[in-house]
């Protein structure tokens, strides 16, 4: 008797530490379970804040090559300009020229005839100063080398005896004009080589500058492609610790649940487990006869068009044109007004897919009162032409050309600088 009650007690005994010891497991278990799921969350709200600071970042980049584009813009209109005056100086330094070529051989031939003239001067003075005093006409006229020469000296002898000092004059007076008319085209003619010199320093300078610009664009876009790379791997980093969290959201649950009634058999487990599963296969099969599930697009509601996107985040490319084909939103490829109007189609709601059309549907409501759901309008290239889905908190989701389909915060940087103001709710 006594052994048998020794033996039930050892035996108490060993239960009670046994449930004591599965109570301590259990315990610990859990609290393992919550300090990962603690340190799941620490991670997720840095990779969050990293995305943040990176799509920021993106923005940036995409603001200083707008920026950089109208620069080079610029620099290619003033080169253009610059070498339509270049151009133009060439020419005018070219007829410059001509004037100054053809002024030296005028002042040339007057100098000539000047000089001849001087010289039938010579000749009377001397005629006159050997004779004492009169000049022979004859002489002068009969003292040419040739006809033309004799014409010369007729001419010459005509007019010097009408008015010698006369004609000295008028000739000194013509060569004067004809000098002085020289010295301007001349100045002329140095400015304007002043002034190529001056533009080819100039075309020289914005030719540096148009190469600095090609270099900073190339920076720019590899900057951008770096933190494009970057965002989609956090992303992707983002979507796992989301994962993970659930599973261990999904553990705890199970280890805090209350312990389900057992028996000693396995058999009575297993077949609780049998009639469990059948019951639940009779409660799906009976909820199915009374109201099948519709599997067509379109059912959702808000939250279809709020997520329908989500899968495309990180795994899409913008084209222009693009959404409006089975083949294209298999392949996750969108416009930013073809992914709006998918996307609405997901919830039953059917809208336009322009950002025309979609700039008119539904009702204008302020930015103050924007709930999820409505669609945000941004003036990029023209006014509204670019759209999204606002999805709350200053986010809207949509199809970014520089990224595909991706959340993008309007609070700052690019997009808030675009936002018009413009929001329409469509339901």
């Amino acid at each position: 008797m006594k052994k048998t009650i020794m033996t039930m007690t050892t035996v108490a005994v060993v239960g009670l530490s046994s449930a004591f010891f599965s109570s301590n497991v259990h315990a610990e278990t859990v609290n393992n379970l919550k300090n990962k799921q603690e340190q799941i969350q620490n991670d997720r709200s840095e990779v969050k804040a990293n995305l943040s600071e990176a799509e920021e970042k993106i923005s940036k980049v995409l603001v200083e090559l707008e920026t950089l584009n109208k620069d080079i813009e610029r620099v290619n209109d003033a080169l253009k300009e610059n070498k339509a005056k270049m151009d133009e100086t060439e020419q005018s330094i070219s007829k410059t020229k001509k004037e100054v070529e053809k002024l030296e051989a005028e002042i040339a031939d007057l100098e000539a005839a000047i000089e001849k003239r001087f010289e039938i001067l010579k000749e009377r003075m001397v005629s006159y100063q050997k004779s004492g005093g009169d000049i022979s006409y004859l002489e002068v006229v009969f003292g040419a080398q040739s006809f033309g020469d004799f014409i010369s000296r007729v001419s010459a002898v005509n007019k010097i005896a009408d008015s010698d000092a006369k004609l000295m004059e008028e000739q000194e007076a013509d060569k004067k004009e004809v000098e002085e008319k020289q010295d301007k085209v001349v100045d002329k003619l140095d400015n304007l080589k002043d002034m190529k010199a001056e533009l080819e320093d100039m075309q020289s300078t914005i030719n540096e500058q148009k190469k600095q610009n090609v270099e900073k664009k190339k920076s720019l876009k590899e900057k951008k492609s770096e933190l494009v790379t970057m965002k989609e791997e956090l992303q992707i980093k983002d979507s796992n610790l989301a994962s993970l969290e659930r599973e261990v959201k999904q553990n705890i649950a199970a280890a805090t649940a209350p312990p389900a009634r057992t028996t000693a058999s396995s058999n009575h487990s297993e077949s609780s487990s049998s009639q469990l599963s059948t019951l639940s296969s009779e409660k799906s099969k009976g909820s199915s006869n009374t109201s099948a599930p519709t599997a067509s697009k379109g059912s959702g509601g808000m939250s279809a068009i709020l997520n329908a996107g989500n899968r495309y985040i990180g795994n899409s490319v913008y084209v222009f044109g693009g959404g409006r084909s089975a083949s294209d939103i298999a392949r996750g490829r969108f416009d930013c007004s073809g992914f709006v109007s998918w996307a609405f189609s997901q919830g039953g709601v059917s809208v336009p897919a322009s950002t025309g059309g979609l700039s008119g549907v539904g009702t204008k409501v302020s930015y103050s009162n924007a709930q999820p759901g409505d669609l945000v309008f941004f003036n990029t290239y023209k006014t509204n032409g670019h759209v999204g889905i606002y999805l709350g908190g200053g986010r809207f989701i949509g199809s970014q050309s520089s990224t595909g389909v991706a959340v993008a915060n309007m609070n700052s940087g690019y997009w808030n600088q675009k936002f018009s103001g413009h929001v329409r709710r469509v339901r």
